[in-house]
């Protein structure tokens, strides 16, 4: 019954390490996408730049030509005045097409940018969570392997010390208080063990609550 109890327990602190790797692979599936979002900003803030560079160039040269049609104009005395109101009207209207355009670049480059800035900052934070949980994954494996160590070792003594109780039982009392002794000894160390497996219990709760709490944070950012 108490190999059954052991077995029991060191499965279930195996099937443990199992989700926190699940956890793990879910918060690097995260980050990678979170990658694909800035890369996809990025590239719609360069196509806009583009796009912004070519419709200023397409502005420049309609200006040039109108600025070209009214000095073909210019001899003709009656329409000087004309002409020279309309250039400036004209120039004034491109002026102000330009700087809107201007405006609207810089306020979609600065909306773009901030989004950016978010998400390099949501992976930077993700990066370090998973690296957290990596480090603690391999900690808490180290230490259900020096467990699974001390149940083997304290498994195979208590069949030493049974074997030899079984064969001195007859006419030696001091051998078995003796034994009986280290029986306890024994329990009491299985108790301590008990005891840190359920400390490591509460380390995997509070992990828990922890990548609930990052989901809940990727879910935000999202959602934003």
């Amino acid at each position: 019954q108490q190999n059954c109890k052991e077995m029991l327990q060191r499965e279930d602190a195996e099937n443990t390490l199992r989700g926190f790797r699940q956890d793990v692979d879910n918060a690097s599936l995260a980050r990678l996408d979170l990658e694909r979002k800035v890369e996809s900003l990025q590239e719609e803030i360069a196509f806009l730049k583009k796009l912004h560079d070519e419709e200023l160039a397409e502005l420049q040269i309609q200006i040039q030509e109108q600025h070209v049609q009214i000095d073909m104009e210019v001899a003709k005395p009656d329409l000087t005045a004309a002409l020279k109101d309309v250039r400036q009207q004209y120039e004034t209207l491109a002026s102000r097409n330009l700087q809107e355009s201007e405006e609207w670049y810089k306020s979609k480059f600065a909306d773009l940018s901030e989004a950016a800035a978010r998400n390099n900052e949501a992976i930077r934070l993700a990066k370090q969570e998973a690296n957290d949980y990596r480090r603690q994954l391999q900690s808490l494996t180290c230490d259900l392997e020096a467990l699974k160590g001390t149940n083997e070792s304290l498994e195979r003594q208590l069949r030493e010390m049974e074997d030899n109780f079984s064969m001195e039982a007859s006419g030696y009392q001091d051998t078995i208080a003796r034994l009986e002794d280290d029986i306890r000894n024994m329990k009491d160390e299985m108790a301590r063990h008990l005891r840190e497996y359920q400390d490591l219990l509460n380390v995997k709760m509070a992990l828990d609550i922890e990548i609930a709490t990052y989901r809940k944070l990727l879910e935000g950012e999202e959602s934003r």
